[in-house]
């Protein structure tokens, strides 16, 4: 067999070709070595650096301006808008009238005769804790079990986006007329007797979406169970039934730190 020859000039061609790269690679590192930041181009990054800075502290000062405008300390919202805006689902009336709302009324009633009656015993696995905030997580699964088992009608804790079950944040409860398929969001809250009145913030939502639990056009529900106070050895009752389609709501817009902002040298 004959062996074909390569000119010579080919093969140095060939070999150029394949060092050319690495010559390349080589040459670059260098010179980023031994290039060193002139004074004038570091002048250039810092004048950049500035110039972003002001840009961005603009923007967040025209937003603050506009915060301000809008007076939100004294605007009221819809519940039923604040809802749609955050959730895209609707906010439905309660209208006692449509048999699916008064079955579902009708079983919370007796759900919350039996919830009162049985958590307000000297036995009750409430009188453990030492604050009544500690007691609702007791009348959110009390209710969640007494309305689970009612004919017609399921109740679990309402899920997130994610399908997650999430215990904290508002709803507490999801309710659904099995014949229907209407869904009601009930939430329990422990009042006080005595402080129905009272001017304090006892209700509030934050629009995340990351643990956002309404998925559903819904009527909305918040059921106020009065306590008498009595530190250990409460009893309870009675309780309001409250339509939030009703409800509007403020926004508290303020500006906050935690002592981790504050003190981020503290030894």
């Amino acid at each position: 067999m004959s062996r074909r020859t390569v000119h010579p000039a080919v093969r140095i061609g060939a070999a150029l070709l394949l060092g050319v790269p690495i010559v390349f690679v080589i040459v670059n590192s260098l010179r980023s070595q031994r290039a060193p930041t002139s004074p004038r181009m570091e002048e250039m990054r810092e004048i950049a650096e500035i110039d972003a800075e002001r840009k961005a502290q603009k923007r967040d000062a025209e937003l603050v301006r506009r915060l301000i405008e809008e007076d939100l300390d004294e605007r009221r919202f819809r519940f039923g808008t604040v809802m749609f805006a955050a959730s895209g689902k609707r906010v439905l009336p309660l209208d006692p009238d449509r048999a699916a709302h008064r079955r579902v009324l009708d079983a919370i009633d007796d759900s919350l005769a039996r919830a009162t009656e049985i958590l307000g015993r000297e036995d009750s696995p409430v009188r453990e804790h030492r604050r009544i905030n500690e007691v609702s997580r007791h009348f959110e699964d009390a209710l969640r079990l007494d309305l689970n088992a009612a004919d017609g009608l399921s109740c679990d804790i309402p899920t997130t986006r994610d399908g997650d079950r999430q215990r904290s944040g508002y709803p507490d409860l999801r309710v659904v007329d099995e014949a229907t398929g209407t869904v009601f969001y009930l939430d329990p809250k422990l009042v006080e007797n005595g402080s129905w009145d009272s001017s304090f913030r006892t209700f509030y939502f934050e629009p995340k979406d990351e643990n956002l639990k309404i998925n559903d056009d819904a009527v909305h529900l918040l059921v106020g169970i009065g306590h008498d106070g009595n530190n250990r050895a409460w009893s309870f009752g009675p309780w309001k039934l409250v339509d939030l389609s009703t409800l509007t709501l403020r926004l508290k817009p303020e500006f906050q730190a935690s002592n981790r902002d504050l003190y981020p040298a503290a030894p």
